[in-house]
């Protein structure tokens, strides 16, 4: 798997139009805090018990098509859930997997906020929310 920052990503998703960003929070997140602008919403794991979704390769599989040959970004809050879904990506047969480092909303600053030392959003990067 491949580690790009936002700003990386971003450059990529303009270059390779065929590419996939998949946001893998939940769909709280996705909805509420925001996600990227373009971004499919298919969830890692999921509220109430924050189960891994079963289903989460195989819904990859059906949106990216091509025998996992599509190039496929993942974004989560900040970079974990995300490399974690590119593994199993990785396993399921897919070449070409990218994670963003720092996510949608990045690493904690010294008061323990995010936004405001890295990620998606600290980056200036097209993003909408419900």
């Amino acid at each position: 798997m491949k580690h790009i920052t936002p700003k990386e990503a971003y450059a990529f998703l303009q270059a390779n139009p065929e590419a996939l960003l998949i946001d893998v929070r939940s769909e709280i997140e996705y909805l509420f805090v925001g996600h990227p602008v373009g971004a499919i919403h298919v969830s890692w794991n999921d509220g109430p018990d924050w189960d891994v979704n079963p289903h989460f390769v195989g819904e990859v599989k059906k949106l990216a098509g091509n025998g996992g040959k599509r190039p496929i970004l993942l974004i989560c809050r900040s970079g974990n859930r995300s490399e974690t879904a590119g593994n199993a990506l990785l396993e399921a047969g897919f070449e070409e997997v990218y994670n963003v480092q720092h996510g949608f909303e990045g690493e904690l600053d010294e008061r323990h906020h995010r936004n405001s030392v890295s990620g998606w959003r600290f980056d200036g990067l097209p993003w909408e929310q419900c």
